[in-house]
Parts: C-alpha cells; sequence; structure tokens
C-alpha cells in the first residue's frame, strides 16, 4: 500500500473540498459549532462527514439538512456502541471497584485511596488498550456503513474483517498508526495556534474542519485500496 499516495490524495481532497468553498467552510464551521454546544444532539456536521466517508468524489455540497441529522445520528450510535466495552470497563474498574473500597474501609484510610486509585488507573489502562482494539475495528466499520448506505453493515463483522484481510492486517495497522500520528502532529499544532488571542481559536476552528474532513477521505482513501466484501 502506498501510504504517502494515500496522505497526498486526501490532502488534494481536503484542499478542493475548502479552499475557494469559502461558503462552505463558513458553514461547516458553524454546523461544528452547532453540534459541539449541542453535545452532538444536532450532528449536522458528523452527518457531513457521513457524506465525504462515503466515497463521494468531488467533496459534497452541505445540503438535504434532514439527511444530514439523521446520517448524523446514526454515526453517533454507531460510535456509541462500539465504545459500549470500553465504558464497562471504566464503570466497573473506575466506579463500582474505587466505591466499594472507600465504603468497606472509610474514608480516612489512605490504603483506601491507595485501592481506588489502583483501581481506576487499572480501569483507564484497560479501557485504553481496548478502545485501541476497538478502532482498528470500527473505524473501517463506519467507512462500511458510509459507502453501503446501511446502518447494520457496521457490525457485519464478517465482511468487515473480509475486507481487513484483503488490505492486509499489518497493511491496516500501519494505516491507522499513520493517522494517529498525524492526529498527533494536528493536535501539536492547534495547541500552539491556540496560544494566539482569539484569532487563534477562530483558526482551529476552521483547521477542524479541515483536519475532519481530511480524517474522512484518508480512511475511504484506504478502504477503496481493495475491492469491498459483498
Amino acid at each position: 500500500m502506498d501510504y504517502g499516495s494515500i496522505i497526498s490524495r486526501s490532502l488534494r481532497y481536503t484542499k478542493d473540498a475548502l479552499w475557494g468553498e469559502w461558503w462552505r467552510w463558513v458553514l461547516l464551521v458553524i454546523l461544528s459549532l452547532i453540534q459541539t454546544f449541542t453535545l452532538f444532539l444536532v450532528p449536522l456536521y458528523s452527518g457531513y462527514l457521513v457524506r465525504v466517508l462515503s466515497g463521494r468524489r468531488p467533496a459534497p455540497d452541505v445540503n438535504q439538512w434532514g439527511r444530514l441529522f439523521v446520517d448524523g445520528w446514526k454515526l453517533n450510535i454507531i460510535t456509541l456502541i462500539y465504545l459500549i466495552p470500553v465504558i464497562l470497563v471504566l464503570a466497573v474498574f473506575g466506579g463500582i471497584a474505587a466505591i466499594s473500597a472507600i465504603a468497606a474501609k472509610g474514608l480516612d484510610n489512605p490504603d483506601v485511596w491507595a485501592s481506588a486509585v489502583a483501581a481506576a488507573v487499572t480501569g483507564i489502562v484497560i479501557a485504553s488498550i481496548l478502545w485501541i482494539i476497538i478502532s482498528f475495528i470500527s473505524m473501517l466499520a463506519v467507512v462500511r456503513f458510509a459507502h453501503t448506505g446501511r446502518f447494520f453493515q457496521a457490525f457485519s463483522f464478517g465482511a468487515i474483517f473480509s475486507h481487513i484481510g484483503r488490505i492486509g492486517w499489518g497493511a491496516w495497522i500501519l494505516v491507522v498508526i499513520i493517522l494517529a500520528l498525524i492526529g498527533l502532529v494536528y493536535a501539536v499544532v492547534t495547541g500552539l495556534i491556540t496560544s494566539i488571542p482569539i484569532l487563534g481559536w477562530i483558526i482551529n476552528l476552521f483547521l477542524g474542519v479541515a483536519y475532519g474532513i481530511f480524517h474522512a477521505r484518508y480512511l475511504v482513501e484506504a478502504y477503496e485500496s481493495v475491492p469491498a466484501p459483498g
């Protein structure tokens, strides 16, 4: 797999989607703000990313608001379902174990706090590892959902594993790792830009939209590198 080509094509797609399409860019920034302030209850921006994940070329326009809303909620639900194991681990280790220890021995006992902290840290570590493992599956699952337009295809594990097998598990893992590293660089850059009063915050809003489109298109490029199973 040509990872450099995947990155360059994704960057070109993002540039074509936004550079010169200023109204689209501003509108997507507004939708991302609405989505954030409503705690993803109005996921119109996510709905747009579903269109990008579907493989549309050129980049789609921002229209059909009802469809954006529905697709955004479908993506919310798929993401939440994949996060259930992580949430359960955090609940067990970070909540039940710690609270049970405190309730059993009292708040003034330092050993109790040590036990609670150990339980919480253990839960976070296990949940993080589980989240990483799940991510290798869920990232391809959301692309499959968007490509097929069918919600339950995100949980068609036979087809998902078959697709990853066609790409090659090693190649797919490297695809995800490279994307994570790009995300790390993005986080560092936006962190530095944030230090600029007011203007930095505005710049990051526009960069956030661009990164979201790049992220989605990058997954599409990897997904489409081999024929999808039926």
